[in-house]
């Protein structure tokens, strides 16, 4: 299968799938009912043998946990990262409100989270049907995240927080979706505001070039999203502070109870749905 047929089957999947679309059983609110969460997906691809993979192992970027494609699937050669767009709707909703976040944001946050994942499932039975082995690490059995230091993987983990087995923003960085901005997302062609999935394979893909050379170059370091977040967790000096953004999503958790969320950070600003215009000397 190539790229082009990958491509056109999986946009179709994304506007047609029921999964894209808020149900009337799970709406928030009457007119969150219908809401479609996704514009079709941009691409990004890696070889498994790439050489930043294991830069992604040391403590200043992912960790030593971080596990390399072929530990994930033995027969790896290429990685297949996709970013896929909020809609104008869900972005637009989320820009109005200053604190709160909006309803078809909650939605696009969990119901979102869970058609990423089917569009994961998706691509690896087409993959599968055409002779391919995938694995997707965000479903599999070994992978595992911590948020707060101390909890779940403190032995294996020395205490690291905040981390996973497997990052999706640093392998889309690796398959030349975007370099990351000062909220800590990732910032692409299509802006930050969306959700990221990726595949090992055993097929051969050719790798997307990367068309930067740092991790913050499309970060023009405007500090919109400092101003935009209500838990006061990013700044200029310091970036993000994980522990304020986790506290606050926690009260957003509280109030809404089946769904949590903000994303005033990725709303709103200027790397919303583009690259923003870095100034030149």
């Amino acid at each position: 299968m190539t790229k082009e047929e990958l491509e056109r089957k999986v946009e179709v999947f994304v506007n047609a799938s029921p999964m894209n679309y808020v149900s009337e059983e799970e709406a928030l609110a009457p007119d969150c009912i219908g809401l479609k969460m996704y514009e079709p997906p941009i691409w990004g691809y890696g070889t498994a043998d790439d050489k930043m993979f294991a830069e992604f192992q040391k403590k200043e970027a992912v960790g030593p946990q971080f596990l390399l494609p072929g530990q994930w699937l033995g027969e790896a050669k290429s990685v297949i990262s996709f970013f896929l767009p909020f809609t104008e709707q869900v972005k637009k909703s989320n820009g109005i409100l200053k604190e709160e976040p909006s309803k078809e944001w909650l939605h696009a946050r969990i119901e979102g989270q869970k058609f990423v994942m089917a569009v994961c499932r998706y691509i690896k039975e087409l993959l599968e049907a055409d002779g391919m082995q995938c694995v997707i690490p965000a479903e599999d059995s070994r992978f595992h995240s911590v948020t707060k230091s101390g909890h779940g993987q403190e032995d294996l983990w020395q205490g690291s927080s905040y981390t996973s087995n497997w990052s999706e923003r640093h392998v889309a960085y690796l398959c030349g979706l975007g370099t990351f901005g000062l909220s800590k997302g990732l910032i692409t062609e299509k802006g930050m505001a969306g959700r990221l999935g990726s595949l090992i394979v055993s097929g051969s893909f050719e790798p997307r070039k990367r068309e930067y050379t740092g991790i913050y170059d499309y970060c023009t370091r405007c500090g919109a999203c400092v101003r935009r977040c209500p838990a006061k967790a990013i700044s200029l000096e310091a970036g993000k502070d994980h522990e304020k953004c986790e506290a606050f999503l926690g009260k957003t958790k509280e109030t809404y109870k089946t769904h949590m969320g903000c994303g005033k950070c990725q709303t709103k600003v200027p790397c919303e749905s583009k690259i923003p215009l870095l100034k030149t000397k």
